[in-house]
């Protein structure tokens, strides 16, 4: 029987949450070029005291690396009651997309996760065993029941708004690189009885620079079930004119579930952030990759004042009872993602 007929299905990212996943940056000099490991390691450590603060954070890393780890938290002035380490050895730290998807049965309130294929976005960045791995080790630490997934699947590629709808683009889902034997209708399928949705609303594609082909959490992101905080881009000079200005068309298509248009929030991506002779000639910086808390809403910023402030304030208005909290996320972003890319939510 599949998850949703067993009666589980996945909850809204605002609903109540009992912890925060992170997979913690290992010693790889493939990461940041290898020149900005301290950097890094303190940002998670930031990021890892933020959540503390509001919730447990749970924490993927090599058992070797967790006395340090401890010790980075303590100098953010994390609450140590909060802050949790598994031994789970990790090759990267885009915990949204190797880590579990959390299924919630409705009538008895289990928990389960759900086990997704893992290869790195397509194939780009060797190794990823362990990564793959995460999901069984987090069910086999917390005694949780896993539903195989049966297919590749990254959390950064769907967005769910807890009332059988589910957002992703064909970019990623549709993308060779993951599922080639695959037909849509048969993603579709899969994605229906394994999260227990009915509805998947489908953009097309993603902004310059994204190493996964387009994720909807850089994209359009539920703010509850009936409006969707989306980017766009007003320079039409800029490769993310039109695939923005595609994507906001298809929203304004697409009806909520009580059957009325979506209310569409607009909001500006960032100017382009660069790093001249990187990898990546422009960055995926976007502000819809925030992260909800039980109590607070956790948003990326990029050392522009004036864009930043506008798009908290914004973020502000859509989450009046969250404390709003900016985290610079810059040196993050050069690895291809910053909030939501780096954590995973465990449903209370």
């Amino acid at each position: 029987m599949t998850p949703a007929k067993s009666g589980f299905s996945m909850p809204a990212e605002w609903t109540p949450q009992v912890a925060t996943w992170l997979s913690w940056p290992v010693d790889d000099p493939r990461h940041w070029g290898g020149a900005k490991q301290d950097i890094i390691w303190k940002k998670f450590a930031e990021i890892a005291a933020a959540i503390s603060r509001y919730q447990i954070v749970r924490i993927n890393a090599p058992g070797s690396a967790h006395q340090a780890i401890g010790e980075a938290c303590n100098r953010a002035k994390a609450n140590p009651a909060n802050v949790q380490l598994f031994d789970h050895p990790n090759n990267d730290v885009w915990c949204r997309d190797h880590g579990p998807i959390f299924v919630k049965n409705q009538t008895s309130g289990e928990i389960a996760i759900t086990d997704w294929e893992f290869n790195a976005w397509g194939g780009k960045f060797a190794p990823w065993d362990l990564d793959n791995a995460i999901p069984r080790k987090i069910a086999e630490s917390l005694g949780l029941r896993v539903f195989p997934g049966g297919m590749i699947l990254e959390g950064g590629a769907i967005e769910i708004n807890g009332e059988g709808q589910l957002l992703t683009t064909e970019a990623v889902l549709l993308n060779k690189n993951r599922n080639a034997s695959l037909s849509k209708a048969e993603t579709e399928q899969r994605l229906k009885d394994t999260l227990g949705v009915t509805e998947i609303l489908w953009l097309k594609s993603g902004i310059e620079g994204d190493d996964t082909d387009g994720h909807i959490d850089d994209l359009a992101r539920f703010v509850e079930s009936s409006t969707i905080l989306a980017c766009e881009e007003p320079d039409r000079s800029s490769p993310n004119y039109s695939p923005l200005a595609d994507n906001m068309s298809r929203l304004k298509n697409f009806l909520n579930p009580s059957g009325k248009p979506y209310e569409i929030v607009p909001i500006h991506l960032p100017q382009a952030c660069e790093i001249p002779g990187w990898r990546l000639p422009v960055l995926p910086a976007s502000y819809v990759n925030f992260l909800i808390l039980n109590h607070a809403v956790l948003v990326p910023v990029f050392r522009q004042r004036k864009n930043d402030d506008h798009a908290l304030g914004l973020i502000r208005e859509l989450f009046p009872q969250r404390e709003v909290i900016a985290i610079d996320c810059l040196d993050l972003v050069q690895e291809g993602g910053t909030l939501h890319c780096i954590s995973q939510q465990q449903p209370a």
